[in-house]
């Protein structure tokens, strides 16, 4: 039977709708973090389905950083703004609230439960939390759900990869603690120049001392250089350290003080704290600044970093890293 002929307007209808392109995909929604912690994991969970970015440049201090007027314009025109909360982002906490009464706007460190979280002795709240790659895969879902709600379109990939995110962390807080279960225990002593590593001490059995307090606003007295150069010396510390951030002329002049009463300590390779490596660098990812943390600390304790497990070899891979076995 031949089939009915199509009326001519009806025909060019239908012949141009078949010539024409498929729609377009839609657009990346525009992410910004407050810093690159944040907007490592957003990306791994988000892939091309946001475009993300860190309001704090590579190497910059989070808890010092104020907004410019152009961190103003890329703000407001962020369908998702992320920030951590805890006391971080001081100087930036007044701009993230007003942004808060217009668009959606999401604190991650509310996710994390009380407590799992750790205070100083005036009982200010310490903010970081990816120094424990355990207790950052628990925000994670928190992420997860911001995304999803900013492309709802890709709810199940990003649900997806915020699991495989999860299990990657997981897999690195084992192989940190393995690590760093390799350095004597008589040198189980970190010093850094930050109050950076509380809860990095927790996790893996080390005891932390630190010249400087939690926020890198707080500047060290002479009093508090000394009282470090003492248990320095005092328990024969083999190496001490500074964060990328913070000048080292403080942690310098401790450790002139450490050998004015008889210990050469040593300053060891500089940790990556509040802020990542470089961009395009493998220590420009949360993975990647934790490894070598875990390297710097482990080989000047005394100890050694172990090869990377499996669960990481995908990450390892994509760094061209994967033949390095670490």
């Amino acid at each position: 039977m031949p089939l009915p002929r199509l009326a001519p307007a009806l025909a060019l209808t239908l012949a141009a709708a078949l010539a024409a392109p498929p729609p377009a995909a839609a657009s990346p929604v525009p992410v910004v973090a407050t810093f690159g912690v944040i907007a490592d994991s957003a990306t791994r969970l988000a892939g091309d389905c946001a475009e993300v970015s860190a309001l704090v440049p590579a190497g910059g201090d989070p808890h010092l950083y104020e907004a410019t007027p152009g961190d103003v314009r890329r703000l407001q025109q962020a369908g998702l703004v992320l920030y951590l909360g805890l006391g971080l982002e001081g100087r930036l906490a007044a701009v993230l609230e007003r942004l808060g009464a217009r668009q959606p706007v999401v604190g991650l460190g509310a996710a994390i439960p009380p407590g799992r979280l750790a205070t100083d002795a005036q009982g200010a709240t310490d903010p970081h939390v990816w120094m424990d790659p355990a207790i950052w895969a628990e925000v994670l879902p928190a992420l997860a759900a911001a995304l999803a709600a900013a492309a709802p379109d890709c709810a199940d990939r990003i649900a997806a990869a915020a699991a495989a995110h999860a299990a990657e962390l997981r897999a690195l807080a084992a192989w940190s603690a393995a690590s760093l279960a390799t350095i004597p225990p008589e040198a189980r002593v970190l010093v850094t120049a930050h109050d950076a590593f509380g809860y990095f001490g927790r996790a893996y059995g080390l005891e932390v001392e630190a010249i400087q307090g939690l926020s890198t606003e707080a500047e060290p007295s002479v009093a508090d250089i000394r009282a470090v150069a003492e248990l320095v010396a005092a328990r024969r510390v083999p190496a001490v350290f500074v964060e990328t951030t913070i000048n080292p002329r403080t942690i310098e002049t401790m450790v002139a003080a450490a050998r004015d009463r008889g210990h050469a300590v040593a300053l060891g390779p500089a940790l990556y704290a509040d802020a990542m490596g470089p961009e395009g660098t493998p220590e420009g990812t949360l993975i990647g600044m934790t490894r070598a943390n875990i390297a710097a600390i482990a080989g000047a304790l005394g100890g050694a970093a172990l090869p990377l497990p499996a669960e990481l070899g995908d990450w390892a891979q994509a760094w061209g890293l994967a033949q390095e076995g670490r």
